[in-house]
């Protein structure tokens, strides 16, 4: 991104000085960098959207069980019941969101948004929205290049993989490209945006990546539902004006250091956290056994 920005603050900047919208110059980047018609990318992030909508769909219609039957459905118990802790909008994000990531956890078809392991948040949110606000899809299409630019500063600022910083880098980055799609959608200025960018990652400094017997399902598929939420409220919060106080591009600075600091049991090994608890090892011992009976039958 050297030739456009660096970072949140020369993203403004820009849009400032060309009188451009948001999502403009990550148009350009993705032009330029894939050699690509503008007319292939808009069809490009139509195809993408499509896959995310369809992942929710087949993850509240079909079997979701996964080969370690950590993951049993869960999301169609969510959609389905009759208790409703706060609206119905936010059953259906909270299920939309665990829809999708257990998609990817039976070996379904997503968008890495940025990750696969954080796929679930950004299809839970943006179709829920959509839904409520009756957001066309070209907005939400421009929204998608607005969360992609999130990603490209935060991945130069800290990073987008649990193995190197942790699930803030997943799951909180992915939340930080849903709200500031969010205030996007709504029509919030570049401020409000990035405010939301900024309080999201607030809310997930610091979250450990301890998947259970290595696999990107427990406790992965839950923070994905979580990370939606954290994501809607930051940005109500944003579009509310209430401010950060710690400007975006420091928070992802922040979020680079904690990563960098964080111990390597912490960091998708499996060796810390929930994958070291008592349970989380007879799983693991569990879904071993299970793997190389199914080498045997070969």
């Amino acid at each position: 991104m050297s030739f456009l920005f660096n970072d949140f603050k020369g993203w403004k900047a820009l849009c400032e000085e060309e009188s451009t919208q948001l999502f403009e110059p990550v148009l350009q980047y993705e032009i330029e960098q894939k050699g690509a018609t503008e007319q292939a990318i808009w069809a490009g992030l139509a195809k993408a959207y499509q896959v995310m909508k369809e992942a929710v769909q087949t993850g509240l219609t079909e079997d979701m069980s996964s080969h370690s039957g950590m993951i049993k459905n869960g999301a169609k118990k969510v959609a389905q019941n009759k208790t409703v802790v706060l609206s119905k909008e936010f059953q259906i994000l909270v299920s939309s969101a665990l829809s999708a990531k257990e998609v990817n956890s039976c070996m379904g078809r997503v968008v890495a948004a940025p990750t696969a392991g954080a796929s679930g948040i950004l299809p839970g949110v943006l179709t829920t929205m959509q839904a409520i606000h009756k957001i066309d899809d070209r907005k939400v299409h421009e929204a998608l290049l607005v969360s992609a630019g999130i990603a490209l500063i935060l991945e130069q600022k800290a990073s987008l993989a649990g193995a190197v910083g942790g699930c803030q880098a997943e799951t909180g980055s992915a939340a930080a490209m849903a709200s500031g799609s969010i205030v996007y959608c709504l029509g919030g200025t570049i401020d409000q945006v990035f405010n939301a960018a900024a309080i999201t990652l607030q809310c997930m400094l610091g979250l450990v990546c301890d998947p259970v017997a290595g696999l990107v399902e427990v406790p992965c598929v839950v923070r994905n539902a979580s990370a939606a939420a954290i994501a809607n409220s930051s940005a109500q919060i944003a579009l509310s004006d209430v401010d950060s106080v710690i400007p975006v591009d420091e928070c992802a600075e922040a979020m680079g250091e904690v990563g960098q600091s964080m111990e390597t049991r912490y960091k998708e090994t499996a060796m810390g956290g929930l994958a070291a608890t008592k349970t989380g090892q007879a799983i693991s011992k569990r879904v071993l056994i299970q793997d190389i009976d199914m080498l045997d039958e070969e």
